[in-house]
């Protein structure tokens, strides 16, 4: 299950800093080599995430939302190699759960 609150609070620290702290852990925010968009790899309750934020050049809805000023981070599982969740202005949405 995702704690949402985490995730949420991730995607504040990947965008306003150097470090993201997750379980009372530093992590180094990087920097993709093409786009230069900000990553972090985390792991919660025992599985491993990475935190990317949104390409705004991509034609998708998350793209258009990036391009119009909205801070999009979407998150990735490493076990699954999906996106599972994505938060647009600190609020987080996750996949395949109807509200």
């Amino acid at each position: 299950m995702l704690d949402t609150s985490v995730l949420g609070s991730v995607a504040k620290q990947l965008l306003s800093g150097d470090e993201v702290e997750v379980e009372g852990r530093r992590l180094p925010v990087r920097h993709t080599s093409k786009q230069g968009l900000r990553t972090v790899t985390f792991t919660m309750g025992g599985r491993g995430y990475a935190a990317i934020e949104q390409n705004p050049a991509k034609p998708s809805r998350w793209g258009q939302l990036a391009r119009s000023g909205h801070q999009v981070v979407q998150f990735k599982d490493f076990e699954t190699n999906k996106f599972v969740a994505v938060a647009v202005d600190g609020e987080v949405k996750v996949y395949g759960r109807k509200a």
